[in-house]
């Protein structure tokens, strides 16, 4: 029997081939031992472009654009003003279709989760491939991991529903996101508005919070500081009271210091017991990574991508935060493991034959994956960027397993004058987990506080007043930003009181890095810092969509939400299409009666329609009338035209003498660039400027 293995790119088909004892290379593939093992690029096969059914340009009565059925094609790359398949994709399908019509079954060795499954199927369907297929199901590359999972293939026809999962997914975000696009782009009548299923409503939570923030007015309140002091001990107690105007809290601080005494009027005490946090999931790494190292979402992702790979991590696209008991019973390995790791060793020694914490060990909570672990191999060399990311998912490891933080937290009430008073002490009983990064609750106060009873006064030190202002919600950062894409917008402080919505965030795991990456790429935000800043283009955007259905991010979450019970089998696929297919061709009619509102200075008309007019882009300057074929591409002899000479070219004809243009052979020469009679870009050169001695 000869099984082909289809992996989702070469390094990881080269270590499933090491496990099978397949040696033997050839072009796309290795063989040996009774096995093919071949591989992707990723996606290999697309949903197919609006051209494919027959659309062109971007037309209103073409809109919404809602095929029947759906075509697949080879992945594309856009060459001048057409898109065609990538010579190097074609290539690899054709080998992988070679192998599969080899052999007698196939091992699915993609990446397991829902874009992996995509992969594979895409691919088999596409080949019109019919052999029975099996799943290898894995959460890390190990040797060891590969194996097991070898051991134990699953029929492939129990990711059926996978599969109808992620297909669903990327035909919602077809016609959601292209018809959107056009309509907006259409009603605006210049320039490209990319919108999305997710993007769009990220977007706003991006933008809504920063006009929160830029329009905020601060508000100015008072509060009053006293000092006293115990056995030599002096500590500070804050006023309870807020006091709005500058009159009031002096009339309040002239009280406290007349009666010049302070009294402690209650002293409440308690144990404080905090347990351990729960493992990282992808989007909590990726948080932490951002706030604690200033790290992309997709940085960090990327990164740890590469140490999955690299055997290290268990798979990092992973949404849950809990492992079951069969993995926790190889914790005890693990953390042994890092005795030998010199930046965690002295910690991992104390947990060698502690009774570990069970909190992140919940088989119901575990979804494809289990949570974001280290595996049983040690990394060798890493780049400093790798090892950051390692160091905080061993790190947490450690801290997910060790005993809780105990501390007192003693609360102290005061009186002086008419005003209240509180000041907080802890003392810190057992570190436990905090330990670990030596890390302290931001709650927790500077310095512990003397011995108080109640009843027990004090002469006042010192007292005066603090002026404070009230703050803005901060600008979003990816973190906050991940934290509000997991709760659909909701702003809750602790990662375990969202699980109750987890049901309705938007994007995946998998996906949030790609939607804040495409954002940026779409010029609708920057960075600043760490915060997240839209653009004015962004902001038109914003304007423009924010009370239409395409921002609707609730609406966004349910849509998540139907694609995860496809997922299960609790909903039928085509079922959830009909309601995408009304869902966009009510968008695609809001949108194309908005009024976009962008500040434009080039209203320059197309000199050979007359009726359309010129856009600018990065690459091109074209005519926004679909039927008209001008365009002028930047890249002009190794020059780059600015858009003060495609300004001129178009209003007058041509540009000013434009010096440095390099020919084929790499020669210098100038020239001025202008139109020929069907308006083709050409070269129009100077005369010769005489010499010195010819004069005439």
């Amino acid at each position: 029997m000869i099984t082909a293995v289809i992996a989702e790119k070469p390094s990881v088909a080269k270590d499933i081939a090491n496990v099978l004892n397949v040696r033997e290379r050839h072009d796309g593939y290795l063989a040996g031992n009774g096995y093919l093992v071949t591989w992707a690029f990723g996606h290999l096969v697309q949903l197919a472009m609006p051209e494919a059914y027959g659309y062109t340009g971007f037309r209103r009565e073409n809109l919404p654009i809602l095929p029947q059925e759906f075509k697949f094609v080879p992945r594309q790359i856009r060459e001048g003003k057409e898109y065609k398949p990538d010579p190097g994709v074609l290539k690899q399908l054709k080998i992988i279709s070679e192998v599969f019509a080899q052999s007698d079954r196939i091992i699915v060795a993609t990446d397991a989760g829902r874009e992996g499954e995509a992969i594979h199927r895409y691919i088999y369907n596409y080949i019109g491939c019919r052999k029975p297929c099996l799943r290898l199901w894995i959460s890390s590359l190990t040797d060891r991991s590969i194996r097991e999972g070898l051991e134990n293939l699953k029929p492939g026809s129990d990711y059926d529903n996978l599969y109808r999962a992620a297909e669903a997914r990327a035909i919602a975000d077809w016609e959601i996101g292209l018809n959107a696009t056009q309509a907006l782009s259409i009603a605006a009548g210049q320039g490209i508005y990319s919108l999305g299923r997710v993007q769009t409503p990220t977007l706003m939570m991006i933008c809504s919070r920063y006009l929160e923030n830029k329009d905020f007015t601060p508000q100015t309140y008072y509060q009053i500081r006293v000092t006293i002091t115990k056995d030599g001990t002096p500590f500070t107690a804050i006023s309870e009271q807020r006091y709005d105007t500058l009159p009031e809290v002096t009339a309040a601080l002239s009280t406290v210091i007349a009666t010049g005494v302070v009294a402690v009027t209650d002293v409440q005490c308690k144990e404080v017991c905090q347990e351990p946090p729960l493992l990282y999931d992808l989007t909590t790494l990726q948080k932490e990574a951002n706030t604690k190292l200033g790290f992309s979402a997709d940085k960090t992702l990327s990164i740890a991508q590469s140490l999955y790979e690299a055997k290290v991590l268990s798979y990092p696209r992973t949404g849950s935060r809990y492992i079951s008991d069969d993995v926790f019973d190889e914790i005890p390995s693990r953390i042994a493991l890092l005795e030998q790791y010199p930046t965690l060793a002295a910690h991992a020694v104390v947990l060698k034959g502690a009774t570990l914490n069970r909190r992140s060990v919940d088989a119901g909570k575990v979804t494809d994956h289990h949570a974001l672990i280290i595996t049983e191999c040690l990394p060798g060399e890493l780049s400093g960027d790798e090892r950051k990311v390692y160091d905080m998912v061993a790190a947490r490891l450690l801290e997910s397993f060790s005993a809780r933080s105990i501390k007192d937290v003693t609360t102290v009430r005061l009186t002086a004058g008419e005003s209240d008073f509180t000041v907080k002490g802890t003392v810190v009983k057992s570190a436990g987990w905090r330990a670990v990064r030596g890390e302290q609750d931001e709650e927790e106060a500077p310095a512990a506080i003397p011995v108080l009873k109640s009843g027990e006064t004090f002469p006042l030190d010192s007292a005066e007043p603090l002026e404070k202002q009230t703050k803005p919600n901060p600008l979003h950062t990816e973190s906050s930003l991940l934290s509000a894409m997991e709760s659909c917008g909701r702003a809750l402080d602790e990662a375990e009181l969202r699980d109750s919505l987890k049901d309705i965030g938007i994007g995946t795991p998998a996906t949030r890095a790609s939607i804040i990456e495409t954002l940026f790429s779409r010029d609708y935000v920057r960075r600043e810092k760490k915060n997240l800043v839209p653009t004015e283009k962004g902001l038109a955007v914003y304007h423009t969509v924010k009370n239409k259905k395409i921002a609707d991010v609730e609406m966004t979450g349910q849509w998540e939400t139907a694609l995860a019970r496809i997922e299960t089998g609790e909903m039928d696929a085509a079922t959830f299409r009909k309601g995408i297919e009304v869902y966009a061709a009510q968008i695609t009619e809001e949108l194309l009666q908005v009024q976009v509102s962008v500040t434009d200075e080039k209203q320059i008309p197309c000199p050979k329609c007359k009726a359309g007019r010129i856009l600018f882009y990065p690459k091109v300057a074209k005519c926004s009338n679909v039927d008209c074929s001008l365009t002028v591409f930047r890249n002009k002899g190794e020059k780059t035209l600015t858009d003060s000479q495609i300004s001129d070219l178009v209003t007058k004809g041509r540009t000013s003498l434009i010096k440095g243009f390099k020919n084929r052979d790499g020669k210098t020469f100038d020239a001025q660039v202008t139109f020929d009679k069907d308006f083709r870009i050409v070269y129009d050169f100077p005369p010769k400027s005489k010499g010195k001695g010819d004069r005439r």
